[in-house]
């Protein structure tokens, strides 16, 4: 028979499963939520779109609603909404790399991948020096990476940093300059959970995202 100990770990070991998976899935449906706020997606289309079931999808929603970020499905408080956002992503695993000419090589690289802070912010709206080069990766091709990168350069603090989270990061990710870039909302809360002079580059990013939207 476990003893109690056991039972207990194995209690809580499942508890930060889910509140994890809580926080995953409530980051998927705002994702989804920020990069459409026009309220023209069906509340069965953001489950669909987030990979969450629609009874949770549709609960999250009617609590957005209470607290006034969302009419429906429409995104009535842009700003503020992102911020909420910040208030409960999770931050990826990284991993640090130095290499020469970072944006050169990822032009050449064949995994899936997508830009966020310092150079996604310089490829969208031009104000940052990119001093860093942040990207998304997928966790399945993490030990490519690494590989790839090693042969290429140091690992170690520098220039480059691998980000490992949930694969939902990748949606509404776009090209520019040859470059894959991670969506807009994504950035901007990257940009804000960074701080620094990348949250003044967010204040700059989101004034104009709340305008076209």
């Amino acid at each position: 028979m476990p003893e109690v100990s056991d039972i207990s770990e194995g209690f809580i070991k499942v508890l930060s499963f889910r509140y994890i998976m809580h926080g995953v899935k409530r980051e998927r449906i705002l994702r989804v939520l920020l990069n459409r706020p026009d309220g023209t997606l069906t509340k069965y289309r953001i489950a669909k779109l987030s990979d969450c079931s629609t009874s949770w999808t549709i609960e999250f929603l009617k609590n957005l609603e209470k607290e006034g970020y969302v009419k429906g499905t429409k995104v009535v408080k842009k700003k503020a909404l992102l911020e909420y956002w910040v208030s409960i992503i999770r931050r990826p695993v990284h991993y640090e790399f130095f290499v020469q000419s970072p944006t050169e090589l990822l032009k050449d690289v064949e995994m899936e991948y997508a830009l966020t802070t310092y150079m996604a912010e310089n490829l969208l709206n031009h104000h940052l020096f990119p001093t860093r080069t942040d990207i998304y990766v997928h966790k399945a091709d993490l030990l490519l990476w690494k590989e790839k990168l090693s042969e290429k350069g140091l690992y170690g603090k520098g220039n480059l940093r691998l980000l490992v989270g949930d694969n939902h990061v990748f949606y509404k990710k776009s090209k520019i300059k040859s470059l894959w870039v991670a969506s807009i909302p994504q950035v901007l809360v990257d940009l804000k959970i960074e701080g620094g002079v990348c949250e003044e580059a967010y204040d700059m990013m989101v004034r104009r995202y709340v305008r076209r939207n």
